[in-house]
């Protein structure tokens, strides 16, 4: 029989992001397009509020069924932090999943991983949740048992087979540390 370790990994892997877009043709009809392939989306129409709907719910779809990986790198920093040209930081800290959505443009919608350190610089983000950060101790409990007692070998003489499971250990005195008798000089 085969084992699985189940242990989460540690090393990391990309940001995942998924963009929803309205696509426009002509001056009367649009689409809806995903950036995931195998995504079904509706057929071109003229009811834009239909099709804003529509996207909007199809990237809470991906940003609900994607649950945020806490060993993902940031997808912005992949992309050289380009959703944020005017600051310029390091990436660090949790993996967070992001909702990017600009209400003036009303055209694309954008559920990112990124780090904590760009997700307040993204112009238009909502955080939408955070990776759990990796416990630092084992899930169940393991029970520790005490190291066997060795029996105490005074003085390195005696070895441990020597002795018998029940015996007690011989113990070594110093001339020094006996007690002196009255009259008895050094």
């Amino acid at each position: 029989m085969t084992t699985v370790h189940s242990e989460p990994s540690t090393e990391r892997i990309p940001g995942r992001a998924w963009t929803v877009r309205i696509v426009g043709h002509g001056r009367s009809s649009a689409s809806v397009t995903c950036s995931t392939a195998a995504c079904r989306m509706p057929p071109r129409s003229e009811d834009l509020a239909v099709l804003r709907a529509f996207a909007a719910r199809h990237a809470a779809a991906h940003a609900k069924a994607a649950t945020v990986r806490p060993n993902a790198w940031c997808h912005c920093g992949s992309q050289r932090c380009g959703a944020h040209p005017d600051v310029k930081t390091h990436c660090a800290g949790a993996v967070l999943m992001i909702l990017r959505h600009d209400p003036v443009m009303r055209r694309v919608w954008s559920v990112e991983e990124v780090c904590e350190t760009c997700a307040p610089l993204i112009p238009n983000a909502t955080v939408l949740a955070r990776a759990e950060r990796p416990r630092r101790t084992p899930e169940r409990p393991t029970t520790q048992k005490p190291a066997p007692a060795r029996p105490s070998i005074a003085g390195g003489f005696s070895s441990p087979a020597a002795l018998g499971a029940g015996d007690p250990a011989p113990v070594r005195r110093s001339r020094r540390s006996r007690p002196r008798r009255p009259g008895q000089g050094r």
